[in-house]
């Protein structure tokens, strides 16, 4: 039976087969994010603000957490975005990613940045985007998980083209895309019972991977405009 096949019963796509995602996601040491239309439904405030859902911040928690179990230290997590947004900011503070890279246009340049200071391959970061300026990266990048919307078919459709998607989910970003896509990423991880269980009661472990978390100092990084 497939891993996935709870997703793609409700529409989450598998571009090529079960097998190569799970190669790549073997790869896999750190998770980046693109912030509109992936934590949100992309609009913006007047100060060019966009929120975050606690919904998907969860779930990001709990990619972060299976990654901890399975390769026993805390993947390395950042968030890259065009704009200077104070929500991304607060959401990396608050949940410890080790970097947000803001006002970066050209996303490749907080791409390369990211990667050395980790000492970090390209092929071993699982990115989560949604927009043309994401595709260099995602080019790049070992395991690419689109989150889908109506409005971007023929984007997407032209990404999985290019060779540069694994997974596009049936959700948008304003409709918990981000969520359905880190969920699928646990469930081929294997760990997803284990992850629920200790998350759930609070266990020693659970804790354990909440300390490391919380030791890390957020890196802020804007881009001069």
């Amino acid at each position: 039976m497939s891993l996935l096949q709870p997703f793609t019963t409700n529409g989450l796509r598998l571009i090529g087969s079960e097998k190569e995602l799970l190669r790549r996601l073997a790869r896999t040491k750190a998770v980046l994010f693109d912030w509109d239309g992936v934590f949100n439904d992309g609009f913006k405030d007047a100060e060019g603000g966009s929120p975050f859902s606690e919904v998907g911040s969860m779930g990001v928690n709990l990619l972060r957490f299976a990654l901890w179990l399975r390769n026993g230290h805390l993947p390395k997590a950042a968030v890259i975005t065009g704009q200077h947004n104070p929500y991304a900011e607060r959401f990396a503070q608050r949940e410890r990613l080790h970097s947000v890279y803001m006002g970066f246009t050209n996303k490749p340049e907080a791409f390369d940045a990211f990667l050395a200071k980790h000492g970090l391959q390209a092929d071993e970061v699982a990115f989560f985007f949604d927009d043309v300026l994401d595709l260099p990266v995602a080019s790049r990048c070992g395991l690419r998980v689109m989150i889908g919307s109506p409005g971007t078919a023929w984007l997407v459709e032209q990404a999985i083209a290019r060779g540069e998607v694994d997974l596009v989910t049936a959700n948008s970003g304003g409709n918990n895309g981000l969520r359905e896509a880190t969920d699928a990423v646990i469930a081929l991880l294997g760990v997803g019972r284990d992850v629920l269980a200790h998350r759930a009661s609070y266990s020693e472990t659970y804790q354990h991977y909440l300390g490391e978390r919380q030791a890390v100092a957020p890196e802020i990084v804007r881009h001069a405009r």
